[in-house]
């Protein structure tokens, strides 16, 4: 497995692959690599013949306050798990490589309405550093297929449509949300549990189900059921973002047109931020 932090050397190197024939697959990371990570570089491994993981900790998608300088950064762990896995190149570049200009004058790629709801609502400009990274790193890389996790659903929503937008010759795949034995997504997050606030964690996906649940019981009071389950939330000692139930296409308000629902939720359980997610089809 090779390592790479110089764009030019890891594009001479894909450049080989792609005289040889070989399909290109690409794992975005922020590195504190974990199974769901894992699984994704499975997923590029089934699908493709060349891998490139990425491990970049973002700075232009981390707000004030946020995590940035606490967030892990686990470099020879994850290179480890990654060989293990087939992988066969990291790219590791520096802040400065990816923003040479700096990040002030970056140019800004930025999907509207998508990023604008939910985690987008609450954390102002986090989707813009989101989209502007992943584009710099698919022009870096020109992968034929990119692989994401569907526990960040809006996430993989608004990288979707920013492909089909910008016309990238780019197929995206979701991966279905890796999670620990008591249903817990895992998440490098998951790491700032405390002792006393991981066994309270899997109640937020236990909410989500309790919720999807009641909508294929026939329950389509939509707004009764966010607020039932914020209390919820509350009573179990999260501090609720949101809890939405939206058409999983636009993340917009469930329509009768609405083909397929998503549940997205993000709380805070003590300094931790945890999202999840589900799916359903709309009940007849």
């Amino acid at each position: 497995m090779q390592t790479f932090t110089s764009i030019k050397a890891l594009q001479e190197a894909i450049h080989t692959q792609r005289l040889a024939g070989r399909k290109i697959g690409f794992v975005p990371t922020m590195g504190n690599l974990h199974e769901g990570h894992l699984s994704l570089v499975r997923k590029a491994k089934e699908l493709s013949d060349f891998v490139v993981t990425s491990i970049f900790v973002n700075p232009l998608q981390f707000g004030a306050g946020e995590d940035l300088e606490n967030y892990p950064r686990t470099l020879e762990a994850d290179s480890q798990q990654l060989a293990a896995q087939g992988n066969d190149a990291i790219f590791v570049p520096s802040v400065v490589a990816m923003y040479p200009r700096g990040m002030s004058t970056q140019t800004q790629v930025s999907v509207p309405e998508l990023s604008e709801t939910l985690c987008g609502a609450s954390r102002p400009g986090h989707f813009d550093g989101v989209t502007t990274v992943v584009t710099k790193l698919f022009n870096m890389v020109q992968p034929d297929i990119a692989v994401f996790g569907e526990k960040d659903f809006q996430q993989l929503s608004i990288i979707r449509k920013m492909v089909d937008d910008l016309c990238m010759p780019i197929e995206i795949i979701g991966v279905p949300t890796g999670r620990a034995n008591d249903g817990l997504a895992l998440s490098s997050r998951n790491g700032y549990l405390t002792v006393d606030e991981r066994p309270i964690a899997p109640e937020l996906n236990r909410t989500i189900q309790a919720c999807k649940e009641a909508i294929l019981a026939g329950n389509t009071h939509f707004s009764e059921l966010e607020a039932r389950a914020n209390l919820r939330l509350q009573n179990a000692g999260f501090k609720p973002d949101y809890f939405a139930i939206r058409d999983s296409s636009t993340l917009a308000e469930v329509t009768e047109q609405t083909q397929e629902i998503a549940i997205l939720a993000a709380a805070r359980l003590g300094a931790t931020r945890l999202i999840d997610n589900t799916r359903l089809a709309p009940p007849k």
